[in-house]
C-alpha cells in the first residue's frame, strides 16, 4: 500500500496542510470515532488523502486546532464513503466541506446491490479491503501499526472510486441527482434531541406502570450523566437490560439491589449509591411519565389506516407500487427515489385539489429534493386519482 504520513501535533499538522494545498483534484476524508466504547461522536483518527500530496493521519486529541487544515482543502471537493457519519464528528473540529461527493450514496444512485466501501472499491477498481478494524476502539493510544494502515487504506483509492463513479452517473443520467442528495447531506441539520431519549431503554416495553417508568427514566438519565461525566458508552456502565432488571425487581434497600444478579455492568456495584439514590428519586418524583410516548407528529402505523383512514390506505396502496415500479425503471432503491414516510404523509393529508404540482408542493415542504419531485409528484397524483376512482366505480358495479 501507499505510504503515509501520522500527525499529532501543530507543527505537522500546518505541513502536511501545506501539502495538501499543492496537490491535485478532489480531497479523500475519512474518520475513525469510539462508537461503543467512548459517550461521545467525537473523531480519534481523520484520514486525508489528495492527489499528489499523500496519505495523512491525523490525531485530533493531540492537535486540537485544524484551522491550518481548513484552509488548505476547504474549497476543493471532499470525497466521502457515507459522509452524513463523518460531517458531525469534522465540524466539532471546525472541518466543513465547501462540497461533497458521497461515493455510498452515488453507489446507491447507480442500483449497486452491495455499498459498503470494501465491496465498492472491489466493484470499480477490483481492489480488495480488509475491513477488519471498522468497530474498534479508536480512542486508546498508541495505534497499532496495522489499524493505521487500515484507517490509511480507506482513503487511499476515494478518490479513483469517485471518478468512476461519476463516470457511470454520467453514463445514467443520474449526475443531477447525485449533486442534489449531496448537497441535502452537507445542508442537513442536525435531529432535535428527542423528547423522551429514556424511553428508547431496550426492553421497557415489560415495565408497567407509571411509577415503575419513572424508576426506569432515573436510573437511565443517572446512567446518561455518568457516562457523559466519563465519556464512555452508557452500555460499557450498565447495559439497558440491567437497569430493567433492576426496576422489575423492586429493591427495598440498597442491598437488595446489590443481590439482584441480573444487575450487571462494569459499574453496576462501585456506583451501587448513585443507582441506588436514582431508584429513590424515581419513587419519589410527583412528575410520572405517561404510559405511553406522547407528542410528536407521527403518524399511525399504514396497518391500522384501513380503520382509521380508508381513504388514505387506498390512496397509500394505489401509490406504493407506482412509486416502487419508478425506482425500478430508475434502478436505484426505492427509499432513495422517495423516502416511504414521505409518501405515506403526502398520502395521509394530500393537497387540494390533487394535481402533480400540488403533490409537488407538498413533498417540497417536507423536504424532498427536486429530482425527487419531478420523478414522482406525477405517478402519486395519478395513483391518488385512481384511488378515489376504484371505490366509486366498484360501488356502482354492486349497485
Amino acid at each position: 500500500m501507499a505510504e503515509y504520513d501520522v500527525i499529532d501535533d501543530l507543527a505537522g499538522l500546518e505541513a502536511a496542510a501545506s501539502r495538501l494545498a499543492r496537490g491535485t483534484g478532489p480531497v479523500a476524508v475519512d474518520v475513525e470515532r469510539a462508537s461503543g466504547f467512548r459517550y461521545s461522536q467525537r473523531a480519534y483518527l481523520v484520514q486525508v488523502f489528495r492527489r499528489d500530496s499523500g496519505i495523512f493521519l491525523f490525531d485530533p486529541p493531540a492537535i486540537g486546532d485544524f484551522s491550518a487544515l481548513q484552509a488548505a482543502i476547504g474549497d476543493a471537493e471532499w470525497v466521502f464513503h457515507a459522509a452524513s457519519q463523518d460531517l458531525p464528528s469534522l465540524r466539532e473540529l471546525d472541518l466543513v466541506p465547501s462540497s461533497i461527493f458521497d461515493t455510498e450514496l452515488a453507489s446507491r444512485l447507480l442500483g449497486r446491490e452491495r455499498v459498503g466501501l470494501g465491496a465498492v472499491v472491489e466493484e470499480t477498481l477490483g481492489i480488495s479491503l480488509a475491513k477488519a478494524h471498522s468497530a474498534s476502539d479508536w480512542s486508546q493510544r498508541p495505534l497499532p501499526q496495522d489499524w493505521l494502515e487500515y484507517a490509511a487504506l480507506d482513503v487511499e483509492h476515494l478518490v479513483d472510486v469517485r471518478d468512476v463513479l461519476a463516470g457511470e452517473l454520467d453514463a445514467q443520467g443520474k449526475r443531477g441527482f447525485a449533486e442534489e442528495e449531496f448537497q441535502a447531506v452537507l445542508d442537513r441539520l442536525p435531529k432535535p434531541p428527542r423528547e423522551e431519549p429514556w424511553r428508547r431503554l431496550s426492553g421497557l416495553h415489560t415495565v408497567r406502570g407509571r411509577r415503575n417508568l419513572a424508576i426506569a427514566r432515573a436510573l437511565w438519565t443517572a446512567r446518561e450523566d455518568f457516562a457523559r461525566e466519563e465519556d464512555v458508552s452508557p452500555g460499557r456502565l450498565v447495559p439497558d437490560r440491567a437497569l430493567v432488571a433492576a426496576v422489575l425487581a423492586d429493591p427495598k434497600s440498597k442491598q437488595d439491589l446489590a443481590r439482584v444478579k441480573e444487575f450487571t455492568g462494569r459499574a453496576s456495584r462501585t456506583q451501587l449509591d448513585r443507582w441506588w439514590a436514582a431508584i429513590e428519586a424515581g419513587r419519589a418524583t410527583t412528575e410520572l411519565p405517561n404510559d405511553r410516548a406522547t407528542g410528536g407528529d407521527s403518524l399511525p402505523p399504514p396497518r391500522a389506516w384501513s380503520d382509521r383512514n380508508p381513504a388514505a390506505d387506498a390512496r397509500l396502496k394505489t401509490a406504493r407500487p407506482r412509486v416502487e415500479e419508478r425506482a425500478e425503471q430508475l434502478s436505484m432503491p426505492v427509499e432513495n427515489l422517495l423516502t416511504p414516510e414521505l409518501l405515506r404523509r403526502v398520502a395521509w393529508a394530500p393537497p387540494e385539489p390533487v394535481t402533480a404540482a400540488s403533490i409537488g408542493e407538498a413533498l417540497a415542504e417536507l423536504g424532498a429534493r427536486a429530482w425527487q419531485i419531478e420523478q414522482t409528484s406525477q405517478v402519486i397524483a395519478d395513483a391518488f386519482v385512481v384511488s378515489v376512482q376504484a371505490p366509486a366505480e366498484a360501488s356502482e358495479t354492486a349497485s
